[in-house]
């Protein structure tokens, strides 16, 4: 396929531009293989016209279009939230012009995809790639303890394809133990160690559900190994995010979960979260009340609670918390899994090291969480994030995982303000590039994938983007101190908030908040201000049941 088969008309003079917030521009539209350029006309003294929107093609969620006898309208309804709207001279040129953004914007072949084309002068490819591998992590944890190795089992992704090619495993079980457990759980996710909590040497594994299905099907080797990971402990919690009567008609379908005869010492705890179309469509509707001007405030708070999208917010944290609170409170360790253990089962874990791990909360370390976590544990953001909250496609597997991840993080970060070294501008990067980028880091749906695209070698990594100098500071808190102790978060509805910075940037100014945020770090950094630590008093508080 050549891109241009897909442009039927590739320029148009005269286009005016309209979005909430700014003034409308009139110039040229151009469309190309990847972006959507408009560039204003120039003025009456012959200055050179400037850029008023670079858009990225694959940002596009949703065309809808408007014709008149000699024109037409034609509205983009963007991934990150924005709403575009341009009006176009000639009715044939509006039909070619949505037509072929509609065809560019849903292009599936991910090496079809802007990272493998695009190539900035300052960066290298092979630069940011490198810094955050897991296996690195995984050679802490082992050489911290004898207990737990490192395996390349899953070298060649043949034990199981969502997970990366090292894992680290109870030293106990053998390789070949490895593949028959994989056998026995969805998808081949076999329990591995996802955080080794220092303080009391307790861990979180995460894996998917066994295969037990209505016989009740057993694998000695799977309860070989979730014993080993209790390490002579009396007991251990298993954080099922399922409810259990949906844990218990998996298991008529051939799931399930571990019963407590064949897994001494292991307490299941079902806490379900929801995920696929319910969280999908809750997104949707939250997006949708938002961008309603019409609504007063009782409608809007009526439209807010039944999106429930702050009630997703509240059970995703105290899920984390309860993670949080076996392994430091009662220093017990946790296996976290649902179904196939590529949604819900990251959001927990990820989210109960930012709670507990204060290494999580500097810029680097939350990175290297990322990676660990989300992008090598395999998340499939490419089908995910395939459309954000306008699309009128028929939902497959979209869901808003990541996002709930983010905007719980964004929780922590307000509850905390000191606590975490990263502002909500990342958390704003973060979410427009996990949806459309020009960057490979958040391509693909497992590493597998990615090194069958060769998106390392021919795509430059996010990381090395975030991590300029001059791009850095954009990110940092500057009310920033090292805080050690656990964070644990309120969840009552007055403590979690509506992400303003993303749900209604496009539609509110924040000109002041901004204004305020750069004074701000002035006052920051003409200061030599003493190291803060959060108050005793939060860090203590009872988690909510």
């Amino acid at each position: 396929m050549e891109f241009s088969e897909l442009i039927k008309t590739a320029k148009v003079e005269n286009v005016l531009l309209s979005c909430p917030g700014v003034p409308a521009v009139k110039g040229t539209l151009c469309i190309t293989s990847h972006h959507l350029l408009l560039s204003s006309q120039p003025g009456r003294d012959g200055e050179q016209g400037t850029v008023e929107l670079w858009l990225l093609i694959r940002n596009v969620d949703a065309v809808e279009k408007r014709l008149a006898s000699s024109s037409g309208t034609i509205t983009l309804k963007c991934k990150d939230l924005r709403v575009l709207q341009l009006e176009i001279p000639g009715m044939e040129e509006c039909l070619n012009i949505a037509s072929s953004i509609e065809a560019l914007s849903s292009v599936e072949s991910v090496m079809m995809m802007y990272p493998f084309f695009y190539r900035p002068q300052n960066m290298k490819l092979e630069q940011g790639w490198h810094p955050y591998p897991p296996h690195h992590y995984y050679q802490q944890v082992a050489a911290e303890t004898s207990v737990w190795r490192l395996s390349s089992v899953n070298r060649d992704f043949a034990t199981c394809p969502t997970y990366p090619s090292a894992i680290i495993v109870p030293a106990v079980v053998d390789d070949e133990a490895l593949r028959k457990i994989a056998r026995f759980r969805q998808g081949g996710r076999f329990p591995i160690l996802s955080y080794y909590h220092k303080k009391n040497q307790t861990v979180m594994l995460r894996s998917s559900q066994p295969l037990m299905g209505p016989n009740k099907k057993r694998c000695q080797e799977d309860e070989l190994l979730l014993k080993a990971a209790l390490c002579g402990r009396t007991r251990g919690f298993v954080i099922d995010t399922r409810s259990a009567q949906a844990a218990k008609q998996a298991r008529m379908t051939g799931g399930g979960s571990e019963p407590k005869a064949a897994y001494l010492g292991w307490k299941r705890l079902h806490r379900p979260l929801e995920r696929g179309r319910p969280l999908q469509e809750s997104f949707m509707k939250l997006v949708e009340a938002c961008n309603d001007p019409s609504l007063g405030m009782d409608r809007w708070l009526s439209k807010l609670e039944s999106s429930k999208w702050l009630s997703h917010i509240k059970a995703a944290l105290s899920t984390a918390c309860l993670a949080a609170q076996c392994m430091e409170r009662e220093e017990a360790c946790i296996l976290v899994h649902g179904a196939e253990g590529t949604d819900t089962t990251l959001l927990v874990t990820a989210l109960a090291q930012v709670i507990l791990d204060p290494d999580c909360r500097t810029l680097v370390g939350f990175q290297h969480l990322l990676e660990r976590e989300w992008i090598q544990a395999g998340h499939p953001f490419h089908l995910r994030c395939a459309h954000s909250a306008y699309s009128h496609a028929r939902l497959k597997q979209e869901a808003p995982v990541f996002l709930l991840f983010l905007d719980c993080v964004g929780q922590l970060g307000r509850q905390f303000p000191f606590s975490l070294e990263f502002s909500e501008c990342l958390l704003l990067a973060l979410f427009e590039n996990s949806y459309a980028s020009a960057y490979g880091t958040f391509l693909c749906n497992s590493e597998k994938e990615r090194c069958l695209c060769k998106v390392r070698e021919t795509t430059h990594s996010l990381w090395s983007w975030l991590n300029q100098p001059n791009q850095q500071k954009k990110y940092l808190n500057p009310l920033y101190s090292y805080n050690a102790l656990v964070i644990w978060p309120s969840v009552e509805p007055q403590s979690l908030q509506l992400w303003h910075g993303l749900f209604l940037r496009w539609i509110r100014s924040s000109q002041y908040l901004d204004e305020a945020w750069t004074e701000i770090q002035r006052l920051v950094e003409g200061s030599e201000m003493p190291p803060r630590t959060n108050g005793a008093a939060h860090s203590q508080q009872l988690l909510p049941h």
